[in-house]
């Protein structure tokens, strides 16, 4: 591991731009953490907590945020840090705070990895993305999917220490992948976990709800959510996001068998939990409909 220190060794060229701040969490593990901000407010390109570890052979970037700018930042960012090359850039998932980014790469000619379903999935949305996002991405080749896929695990060699990805049944989407450094007990969650910022569904919340109990298993020393600050603590970090997903299933559950429609579920559900999250009216209805819908013929 001493090597790994040389390959901390600042870039001797300044950056062309203002990097993102980012901080060390642990050693050649870098976290930048995404603002607190909804996706149709100004700034929205860079809520995610994305970052990079470094190798002794080559780095590795967690997600590259929801432009091709903020993109470019982290780029510059890693250069302000280290001179080893850029080998991989892992999605972990396909939303677009965590993906638009991936073009500010290409360059570097990085293996792009992602689970076994994200291609599709990137596939299926490049049109949402170019409609929606616009000014956040040049040209819709600049969606970049993965070329290397993970259906279960898949271990990748840094030089020096080793990255383990693991892909998820539908959870948040159907595309949840986490990634563990595993000399440095650091995992990254991605969207499998929300800290303050209310959890968005666009997959299952069953599904999510045993991805928890997956990640609860585990024993890292530093989490790093898909938002919210970075936790010492996986057990109290999940919890408040366990509860809120297994109020809205009970909640749901209880809406139907009253023989109350999707309309009454979506006011009423979840209404004890809004003062615990940050943003709660921009997701909680809709989580709540697709719970509704998930559930209905259970």
């Amino acid at each position: 591991m001493r090597r790994i220190a040389c390959a901390l060794a600042l870039a001797s060229s300044a950056a062309t731009a203002a990097p993102l701040e980012i901080h060390e969490v642990a050693h050649g593990v870098f976290v930048h953490e995404g603002a607190t901000l909804a996706l149709d407010a100004p700034g929205h390109d860079d809520i995610a907590n994305i970052g990079f570890v470094v190798g002794e052979r080559c780095v590795a970037v967690i997600d590259t945020g929801g432009s091709v700018r903020t993109g470019r930042a982290l780029r510059e960012a890693i250069a302000s840090r280290t001179k080893v090359r850029i080998c991989y850039v892992i999605n972990t998932h396909v939303h677009v705070d965590h993906v638009l980014g991936n073009a500010a790469f290409k360059a570097d000619q990085p293996a792009f990895v992602g689970s076994a379903t994200l291609g599709p999935a990137i596939e299926a949305s490049r049109r949402f993305f170019m409609e929606h996002y616009p000014h956040d991405v040049e040209t819709p080749d600049q969606i970049i999917g993965p070329d290397t896929t993970v259906a279960t695990t898949r271990e990748l060699d840094l030089g020096g220490r080793t990255l383990t990805l693991r892909a998820f049944p539908k959870a948040h989407t159907d595309s949840d992948m986490t990634v563990l450094v595993g000399d440095a007990g650091v995992l990254w969650t991605g969207d499998l976990l929300f800290v303050g910022r209310v959890p968005a569904l666009h997959g299952s919340a069953k599904g999510w709800l045993a991805a928890i109990d997956v990640l609860a298993k585990t024993q890292p020393k530093i989490v790093v959510p898909g938002h919210g600050p970075v936790s010492h603590d996986l057990a109290s970090a999940l919890a408040p996001e366990r509860r809120y997903l297994e109020t809205l299933v009970a909640g749901v559950r209880k809406e139907i068998a009253a023989g109350k429609p999707i309309e009454d579920a979506t006011a009423d559900v979840g209404q004890s939990e809004k003062a615990n999250w940050q943003l709660f009216d921009t997701a909680n209805a809709h989580n709540v409909s697709l719970v509704y819908r998930e559930l209905e013929w259970e």
